[in-house]
């Protein structure tokens, strides 16, 4: 009687889903996007803050406090799926992670849209997200969803 599992994966892609490099990766980019929903968080308290001591806040710093913690919760669970195997999911990360810090330190950076202070909170709660970036187009996880020919 055999005592092996057999997998029908390849050596390269799904079979490396498991390695302890591959699920330090991922562990690394869930990490970053927690710590961006809980910047992204304290930035929507802010706004409240800054509101209720009677000063301005425009509705685009609203709206934008308000979805950025939702957008965390939803690429967090992109990761998640991600990393138990999902290459659309994995892909969606890739890009998103990419695509939002530009998007939003680029909005930020218009003149008259929003005061310097949010700007620059807005651009800190990029960080981690840009970690993610990085984590994504690692080698580590280039090696689990290599791309199609």
């Amino acid at each position: 009687m055999e005592t092996e599992k057999h997998s029908t994966t390849t050596a390269t892609g799904p079979a490396l889903l498991d390695a302890p490099r591959t699920q330090e990766a991922f562990g690394a980019a869930k990490n970053s996007l927690k710590v961006y929903g809980a910047l992204g968080a304290l930035a929507l308290l802010a706004i409240a803050a800054v509101s209720a001591g009677g000063h301005t806040v425009n509705t685009f710093m609203w709206v934008r406090a308000v979805l950025l913690p939702l957008i965390a919760v939803l690429v967090h669970r992109l990761t998640v799926a991600a990393s138990r195997g999902s290459r659309r999911a994995f892909e969606r990360v890739s890009a998103v992670a990419v695509v939002m810090p530009i998007a939003i330190i680029g909005v930020d950076l218009i003149p008259g849209v929003c005061p310097p202070w949010y700007a620059v909170t807005q651009a800190v709660c990029m960080v981690p997200v840009i970690r993610a970036a990085f984590i994504t187009r690692g080698s580590a996880l280039r090696a689990v969803f290599p791309k199609p020919h």
